[in-house]
């Protein structure tokens, strides 16, 4: 999230910067400097009204005493009158200050991290940047086939039981490859948690609150990308009690109900505006399924102070993950490229803001590490600036190759986030002097996606006929397999 102070004195800097994010000009509009600045100054403005008017209300409440100590009747009807008058602009402004603030508010979280000064320019990933890669695309003597063809003639991989049971976009692994890709994950994690990694392994919790989703940005932008639940589904005591509430509020019944008729039946509905209402109040109460882990291991640091000491903080999970991909209709309907539940490793680091571009090469090394181990191919590319993650300030990809399918795919995304999620979550930590409080700066990458891994593998390590080989990194984690077939 941005800091007005900032846009306010950069306002060229600020401007130049998200325009190189290549927003659509309704966005560019809004989110521009001047309309950001106005609302500012609107809100200024009212705060030096509501802070002239409670320092005018205490002198005249004081001149009453005073004049009524003199017994002088008029002069204090004259003030008392002044003092209520004053009273109601207070109220007033103190209402219109929330309003603009909310306003204000709302706009800043729904504008996107600037990206930073060396990230290429460019609009999409036709103009991302390769830095590097490792190793080289093999040869095979026959035509390799993709994943879903591999998997389902081994009877290890079925996507139709998975639908009967979820619908698509979901997958059963049986056999060798559920054990290949539970070895992937326990392999990733002890990799990032020994030396000279030194993650720390945390377990969280795979259901967050909205306020975990809103502080590493998922939230308000990507809701509709997410999976929701709730603690306790709502009694009908809480609704009649949200109905009383609205009704004490002032509003009468009628403006909450409409009649329409269902099967020949008039029967009363919430009005439009009263069902969002108890939507908000229903809401309130929901927790989310985490994309990422990102979300939980980045806000175990939210709302607190560090001490320098104890930067940077490294925090690493293997955890299940859940997107309803919202956004992505049509795309990879074949396989688990894209899936609405699939295993991730994440890392994740907490730094000083001096530390994080070191930390954000030291972030990417670590995964690239795990990938040359099992000797998969990659490349790493710098995304360009219209082409990051909203709340990333630079990020690396890396693209792993893929037989079966010809190409590459992102199997790791790492991120410096800067102090754009921090000031969402209200992460600080306390200088070494013990004189200065400032954000901390928060980096986040996959270390790296188990589904994908998988993918890379099979297809890497297939075999003529179909039988999948288990990689050398592999074997500590598959009980004497070496090779997976159908059996």
């Amino acid at each position: 999230m941005h800091d007005i102070r900032f846009i306010r004195e950069h306002p060229e800097a600020f401007d130049t910067a998200l325009k190189r994010r290549h927003l659509s000009p309704a966005e560019s509009t809004q989110f521009s400097s001047s309309n950001l600045i106005s609302i500012d100054e609107r809100r200024r403005a009212i705060i030096r009204v509501n802070e002239g008017a409670l320092a005018r209300r205490n002198a005249a409440s004081k001149e009453v005493g005073d004049a009524k100590r003199k017994g002088d009747e008029t002069t204090a009807q004259k003030l008392m009158a002044e003092v209520a008058d004053l009273k109601e602009t207070i109220s007033r402004t103190d209402q219109e200050q929330k309003d603009v603030q909310k306003e204000l508010d709302d706009l800043l979280a729904r504008i996107p991290n600037l990206p930073a000064d060396d990230v290429p320019d460019g609009k999409d990933a036709r103009d991302n940047v390769e830095r590097h890669h490792f190793g080289a695309k093999r040869e095979y003597a026959f035509a390799p086939k993709q994943h879903f063809d591999l998997g389902e003639a081994l009877s290890q991989m079925d996507f139709e039981a998975a639908a009967k049971l979820s619908g698509a976009r979901f997958v059963v692994l049986k056999k060798g490859l559920a054990r290949l890709e539970r070895a992937l994950g326990q392999f990733f994690l002890d990799v990032h948690t020994s030396e000279p990694h030194n993650y720390t392994e945390v377990d969280p919790p795979l259901a967050v609150s909205a306020d975990a989703m809103f502080g590493t940005a998922q939230m308000p932008k990507f809701a509709d990308d997410q999976f929701w639940t709730r603690r306790e589904w709502p009694s009908h005591k809480e609704v009649n009690y949200f109905l009383f509430q609205a009704y004490n509020q002032g509003r009468k019944l009628e403006d909450l109900f409409e009649l329409r008729e269902f099967s020949g039946a008039i029967v009363p509905q919430l009005k439009e505006s009263a069902a969002q209402s108890l939507n908000d109040f229903l809401s309130a109460n929901r927790l989310g399924l985490i994309p990422t882990a990102e979300v939980p291991l980045t806000n175990l640091v939210r709302e607190s102070i560090l001490d320098e000491a104890q930067l940077p903080l490294r925090y690493t999970a293997c955890t299940p993950c859940f997107r309803a991909e919202a956004g992505a209709a049509g795309k990879d309907t074949r396989g688990m490229i894209r899936q609405h539940q699939f295993t991730k490793v994440e890392l994740v680091s907490v730094t000083a803001p001096e530390q994080s571009k070191d930390e954000h090469e030291r972030m990417l090394a670590c995964a690239e590490e795990v990938l040359k181990r099992l000797d998969l191919h990659y490349r790493v590319v710098t995304l360009c600036a219209g082409d990051m993650g909203f709340a990333a300030q630079k990020t690396y990809d890396i693209e792993v190759w893929l037989p079966g399918q010809n190409m590459y795919r992102e199997i790791s995304s790492c991120s410096n986030c800067g102090e754009f999620q921090a000031r969402r979550m209200d992460a600080r930590y306390r200088t070494k002097e013990g004189r200065n409080v400032r954000h901390v700066h928060t980096l986040n990458g996959s270390g790296v996606a188990v589904g994908r891994a998988l993918i890379a593998v099979m297809e890497t390590y297939q075999q003529d006929g179909g039988s999948i080989a288990v990689p050398e990194a592999l074997a500590p984690y598959m009980g004497g397999i070496t090779k997976i077939e159908r059996s």
